[in-house]
């Protein structure tokens, strides 16, 4: 029997991190090189230089297809786990580009590192509690994930404008979800594992976009159970697992970390019931 040490440490394996210069996936660097993995980080800029320790970075963007594939064919070698944390939200004013860097460019990155994954390794991506009712939307996002490539998602929001009328935040996590479930049973015959987290309201630099788009009131109308908002250390620790041998079973599923705030919806329901 393995002992957990042993599942859950990263000891000899390499770990590929996106949006590794803040927030969550900064949090996500420094727990994995604890844990013993060798970790590449990717963002639009560098972290900081007390930030968290890599044994490469390299620069990319999630909106760009060409700047995608030179970073994905900068990472040489193996890669054991693959973390694909970056995002924008719809605070940024712009919906075709978060569904671009949300999903289309997160799943172009996916695709061309997938040769680099072997049999026993993962792929984790941060969706969102705005993707709560993914199942009640299939029907739109599956139109977004029919797509096969960034300028043929593009040209799909563009002739679905209502799609995206509402910020393009919750489509582009929807579609990440449905990418995750889509993809459990061929990545699956290969031996990749393919799962979500879904945080809640966390305090991230993302969490600042809203506030200043929308103001403090919309965050304080969520629901937080436990009395406080999570922080990107306690959503890093959910991927670190799901990334782990310890995880080593579950694949195509979402780990929902909203401290309750699913459980008090469904909670009222049992009541109205």
């Amino acid at each position: 029997m393995a002992p957990i040490d042993d599942l859950l440490r990263y000891d000899g394996r390499r770990a590929v991190v996106t949006g590794c210069a803040s927030g969550i996936g900064a949090q996500l660097c420094g727990q994995l090189a604890d844990l013993g993995a060798e970790v590449v980080g990717l963002d639009m800029r560098p972290p900081a230089s007390d930030g968290p320790r890599l044994s490469d970075f390299i620069e990319f963007d999630l909106s760009d297809t060409g700047s995608i594939d030179r970073a994905a064919a900068a990472v040489t070698g193996s890669v054991d786990s693959l973390f694909n944390v970056a995002g924008v939200s719809s605070g940024i004013g712009n919906p075709l580009l978060v569904v671009t860097i949300n999903f289309l460019g997160t799943r172009h990155f996916t695709e061309a590192m997938l040769p680099k994954l072997g049999s026993g390794s993962s792929v984790v991506c941060v969706s969102s509690l705005a993707a709560a009712n993914y199942r009640e939307n299939l029907p739109q996002a599956a139109g977004l994930l029919a797509t096969g490539s960034m300028a043929e998602g593009i040209s799909w929001c563009h002739d679905h404008p209502d799609a995206l009328a509402d910020g393009g935040y919750r489509l582009s996590k929807e579609a990440i979800i449905g990418y995750a479930v889509k993809g459990a049973v061929p990545l699956g015959a290969n031996g990749i594992r393919i799962n979500c987290t879904g945080p809640g309201v966390t305090e991230t630099p993302i969490l600042d976009q809203l506030r200043s788009a929308y103001g403090q009131g919309l965050l304080d109308d969520i629901p937080t159970p436990l009395g406080r908002v999570s922080n990107p250390a306690e959503q890093a620790a959910v991927l670190v697992f799901l990334g782990s041998k310890a995880a080593g079973y579950i694949t195509g599923q979402v780990i929902w970390a909203d401290g309750g705030n699913l459980a008090a919806c469904h909670a009222a329901d049992y009541e109205k019931g």
